[in-house]
């Protein structure tokens, strides 16, 4: 992170991405100085609430974040920022989102946890929108100008105000990664789990963190072993509501492929959830997106995949997505950086932040799903050095299958041939 005092004494002349985090009432016009290099700005954690016309002079600018501030409005002035891909207004006070606003180059958008009640029917013009995130505003409606959006892939409505989920939506020739959570279209989950005290608990480590918690192995005297527990944080993530991802967990039911849920913890200083403590020798099979794939996961250098691991973690996760649909239960985030694996290739689907459940749709939910393992299979495909096999001739027709643009002629993950 730069600071201002820098950045007004020309230190940072050339550089290509610029945060700047000092509780700024004020856009800092020396940043137009840095036009000709500038791609990435994370304005972020201050306190602004307008920008500066003169702003469509960084004509470089590719990725622009202002999260954790105070506007009321998304910004007009961005419009002719034809380079723009990314911008993010996660977390400020946003209720107005005027029509043709945004540069027709924006594959992702992001706008969480504001007060927006419409969006402008000019969403419909941007095509090249990729990943969309809405989760926890005021939305009702989903304009249908938005079925022009054909390269849309992820797209997080939960936690808003939406009657019901269009049709049209769910036959987005792309569309893979839906959450719709904590609306009054969601269904609603009847199940439950017995209750244990946070108090009870004795607590060791902290395992790992996530978007919506944070995880420690803890030993439940009452369940007589060592548990895993997740803590939620609480507030609204680009998911949706925690209440709503325990309500996912608690639905999953037993499958050697997902992590069993043992209790529950549900008192006002703690929300959380005990699950069976696997094995520190499983790992992340991948990594979430980055800037420059946006909407695919990323691996390590050099990683690989031998196809006998490839079939075998492909079935264990459309056998757990066939278990989970057979619920109503949509993942919502089917990707390789939720998967856990060991050295044998079993593999544990986990993280349900994102599960929205569901009413039967001819299959619409289940076959969007279906498209977010094409790209998973595709992916773990990429690792794999075998291509001269027959067999991996065999999933890359699957693959085609599963990303058919016509989404009814997807199969439903019964129907794989593994």
């Amino acid at each position: 992170m730069q600071t201002l005092q820098q950045l007004k004494n020309g230190e940072l002349k050339g550089i290509k991405r610029l945060k700047l985090s000092e509780e700024l009432t004020e856009f800092p016009l020396e940043i137009l100085e840095l036009a000709d290099t500038l791609e990435i700005l994370d304005l972020s954690h201050n306190r602004l609430q307008t920008l500066p016309c003169e702003l469509s002079r960084l004509h470089k600018l590719k990725i622009a974040f202002f999260s954790n501030n105070l506007f009321t409005t998304v910004p007009t002035v961005f419009r002719n920022c034809e380079n723009l891909y990314m911008l993010g207004f996660k977390a400020n006070q946003i209720e107005v989102f005027e029509e043709d606003i945004l540069p027709l180059s924006i594959s992702w958008l992001i706008l969480t946890d504001n007060k927006i009640k419409t969006l402008p029917y000019s969403m419909g013009k941007l095509e090249k929108l990729q990943k969309c995130a809405l989760a926890g505003n005021k939305i009702e409606t989903i304009p249908c100008s938005m079925a022009s959006c054909v390269n849309l892939e992820l797209l997080r409505l939960s936690a808003n105000d939406l009657i019901e989920i269009p049709t049209w939506l769910l036959k987005l020739p792309k569309l893979s990664w839906l959450a719709f959570s904590g609306n009054p279209c969601a269904v609603k989950s009847s199940a439950h789990l017995e209750c244990v005290a946070y108090e009870s608990l004795a607590i060791d480590r902290l395992l790992g963190e996530g978007a919506s918690g944070e995880i420690y192995k803890a030993n439940a005297p009452t369940l007589e072993c060592d548990v895993a527990l997740k803590l939620f944080k609480g507030a609204v993530t680009s998911d949706g509501y925690a209440k709503d991802e325990m309500q996912a967990y608690m639905a999953t039911g037993e499958h050697p492929n997902l992590i069993k849920v043992l209790a529950k913890i549900e008192e006002k200083e703690h929300l959380g959830l005990l699950l069976e403590l696997i094995p520190s020798t499983y790992i992340n099979l991948g990594f979430p997106p980055d800037f420059d794939t946006c909407t695919r996961d990323t691996f390590k250098p050099h990683q690989k995949l031998t196809l006998g691991e490839v079939k075998t973690i492909a079935s264990a996760i459309a056998s757990a997505a066939q278990h989970l649909h057979a619920r109503g239960l949509m993942h919502g985030d089917l990707y390789a950086h939720n998967i856990l694996v060991d050295t044998t290739a079993h593999a544990y689907l986990g993280d349900f932040g994102a599960a929205s459940f569901y009413e039967d749709n001819n299959n619409l939910y289940e076959k969007v799903e279906v498209r977010a393992f094409g790209c998973l299979l595709e992916d773990m495909l990429s690792l794999c050095d075998e291509k001269e096999d027959v067999g991996y001739s065999k999933l890359s027709v699957l693959v085609d299958k599963c990303m058919d643009k016509e989404v009814v002629k997807r199969p439903c993950f019964s129907e794989m041939d593994l």
